[in-house]
């Protein structure tokens, strides 16, 4: 006796199992039901979206696709013809640089023919300079020589 009354106040197994079985079956019952609603309603929704839904998002796309697609061919055409502008530019930019360096080329060849000249007539002044202070030098020997006889 003692064994069984043990068993029915604290051995709850069978009980539970018991419990546990029907809360499968009610589950499985309910969640099988409401499944087939969900993809009862899912296959609506894809029905809908193919024949409803997606030829509008198509035509959509289309429609602004070609849009789009012009927008982007002027940009295109806008972008082309900035960069033959800037390519002016800077061909006009190089031969404005070009033609300051020829300028500035031709004006240092000029400059250093002059300083040649100059410096050929600073030689020449410099040759007849020392000559007339040998000249001088040696007149001045000369009277020295004079008076040295004394």
């Amino acid at each position: 006796d003692v064994g069984e009354v043990y068993s029915r106040l604290l051995d709850h197994r069978p009980v539970i199992q018991g419990e546990i079985r029907y809360f499968v079956k009610e589950f499985e019952e309910k969640r099988g039901l409401r499944e087939l609603r969900v993809l009862e309603n899912l296959k609506n929704t894809i029905f809908e979206t193919n024949e409803r839904v997606l030829p509008k998002c198509e035509q959509a796309m289309q429609d602004n696709l070609s849009e789009t697609f012009k927008r982007l061919q002027a940009a295109n055409a806008m972008i082309h013809r900035l960069q033959e502008r800037e390519c002016e530019a800077r061909k006009l930019q190089a031969d404005k640089v070009m033609a300051r360096e020829e300028k500035c080329i031709a004006h240092w060849e000029e400059f250093m023919k002059e300083q040649q000249k100059k410096r050929v007539e600073v030689d020449e002044e410099h040759r007849k300079a020392m000559e007339r202070l040998k000249e001088q030098y040696s007149e001045m020997e000369k009277e020295l020589a004079k008076y040295a006889s004394f």
